[in-house]
């Protein structure tokens, strides 16, 4: 978004550089007019405008592509399905200026309605009378005079020698529809109400259409009564900014000039020529640049392939593996047109992560995963189960199904049930509380809760052993495996007097602290 509003601000910026030295004192009054409202449109839509035969102008045996250079990215394990609940990524925690600018949006909304409204408090409170195709709003105790759609608003102090050519002046303004115009750039105003180049361009089109009413109302009046109006008085104003105001002061001295003008040559016409090569340099940037969140044809250039990542899930990572996440990881964190693709196979309980541009169509039997990240951002992913029918059954039992549950050492005295599991709950969560590196969670750059699970079976001998573990990294997953092959040799649990595999289901919930 920062790079669209950049483009827009700088177009801007150049388009009125244009008019200001070429166009403003022809009196080309229309075509200035029409230059102003286009180029302020096209340099809101320009950014997205790609014309492909533009970045076909340098050949491509001329373009070195540089390796990727990857800075301060989040370590977060990709290969995990399960979003991070409540965490913030390190390289996510910066402020969010993006609701800054909504917030101003709402607040000059907000100001624009308030203005609006006065407009028609005036109208609905005021006398009116038909004049033409127009109504004529009379102002009491004032000497204001100014426009607002088919309306002229005219004070009751006004002379009424002076009246008739304010009436003929502010009918230009609404036969002209200029009141279009300034509503136009107020809308503009609202949803750029940070750019200064929207406030210039609104200042300039609203002297122009001073110029055009001053054009045109003269040859009904006269220029010396004309100018004996313009002078005579300063009329107060109304400080909005989508009306015409007959009289405002810093300008008296522009239209009296701009009216002394000698219409310019129609080879001046060819100044407007000069905005057609601005336009194309515009568009030569805005189709050829290698941004790599807006070029679809960056995939030509990036082996994605070595960012897919396979490995037996629930199981401890080997180096290579968590070495392959972190590079995919930060990959995506770079890329924001690539998404993740995750395949996860309950047969061999191996899942398969690969990396494609938002352009590819997702294959049938994918479901979208959307996570909300800091910074207003959303992650997207796919995955996909396959051979669901064919889940490995395990042989082991739970609690609730056997005799006698399995006894951790010190537990021996416990004689019911119920009080040997607890002692058997306690003594695990000591050992975990006591041996897990709590300190990698602050070295990831994590923030907030951190949600895990661990399954592990009790074996018939006592020992531990299939240990499997959900974690949103691969740290997690190693440090909580290895953790638990710290557990000592139980006395295995019994059903109808022989001893069975138990299996246990531990969740964990790291609150870590900025």
């Amino acid at each position: 978004m920062l790079h669209y509003i950049l483009q827009t601000v700088v177009f801007q910026l150049l388009f009125l550089m244009v008019y200001d030295v070429f166009l403003k004192k022809e009196t080309f009054f229309n075509w200035n007019r029409f230059y102003l409202l286009s180029s302020a449109l096209l340099s809101v839509v320009l950014p997205f405008i790609k014309i492909n035969s533009f970045n076909k102008i340098i050949p491509q045996d001329y373009i070195f592509t540089l390796p990727e250079l990857v800075i301060g990215a989040a370590e977060n394990n990709i290969n995990n399905v399960t979003a991070i609940t409540g965490t913030n990524l390190a390289s996510e925690t910066s402020f969010n200026w993006e609701y800054l600018i909504y917030l101003g949006c709402i607040v000059t909304l907000i100001l624009f309605t308030i203005k609006l409204t006065r407009i028609l408090i005036l109208t609905v409170k005021s006398p009116k009378e038909k004049f033409e195709n127009t109504l004529l709003v009379k102002l009491l105790n004032s000497n204001a005079a100014f426009s607002f759609f088919n309306y002229i608003y005219i004070g009751d102090a006004i002379k009424t020698d002076e009246k008739e050519s304010i009436v003929a002046h502010e009918i230009i303004h609404v036969k002209e529809k200029h009141t279009v115009d300034l509503l136009f750039f107020e809308v503009l105003r609202i949803i750029f109400w940070f750019n200064p180049m929207i406030y210039l361009y609104q200042n300039r089109i609203a002297n122009l259409h001073e110029f055009i009413a001053d054009s045109k109302a003269i040859k009904l009046n006269g220029k010396k009564s004309y100018y004996e109006n313009l002078l005579a008085q300063v009329f107060d104003t109304k400080k909005i900014s989508f009306i015409n105001p007959f009289f405002k002061q810093s300008l008296i001295k522009k239209r009296i000039i701009m009216l002394s003008k000698s219409k310019s040559k129609q080879i001046n016409l060819l100044k407007y020529a000069l905005s057609i090569p601005l336009l194309l340099i515009m568009l030569s940037y805005t189709s050829c640049n290698l941004n790599n969140d807006d070029t679809t044809n960056a995939t030509e250039n990036i082996d994605l392939e070595k960012y897919t990542v396979s490995r037996k899930r629930f199981v401890e990572a080997s180096a290579e593996d968590i070495k392959k996440e972190k590079e995919a990881s930060n990959f995506l964190s770079t890329h924001h047109d690539y998404v993740s693709w995750i395949v996860f196979d309950y047969a061999t309980d191996i899942s398969t992560v690969s990396i494609h541009h938002k352009s590819e169509v997702v294959p049938d039997g994918y479901e979208e995963l959307r996570t909300e990240i800091t910074g207003g951002r959303t992650k997207v992913s796919y995955r996909k189960f396959i051979n669901k029918d064919k889940i490995p059954v395990s042989d082991s039992v739970s609690l609730q199904e056997i005799d006698e549950i399995p006894i951790f050492p010190g537990c021996e005295s416990f004689t019911s049930k119920e009080e040997a599991k607890k002692c058997l709950e306690q003594s695990i969560n000591k050992i975990v509380l006591k041996e897990f590196k709590t300190s990698i969670g602050k070295e990831k750059g994590l923030v907030g809760k951190v949600k895990l699970s661990a399954r592990f079976i009790i074996g018939k001998d006592g020992v531990v052993k299939d240990i499997k573990v959900r974690a949103p990294l691969s740290e997690f997953v190693n440090e909580t495996i290895r953790v638990i092959k710290t557990m000592p040799q139980l006395v295995p649990g019994q059903k109808d007097g022989k001893p069975v595999d138990v299996q246990f289901l531990l969740p964990i919930t790291f609150n870590i602290a900025e």
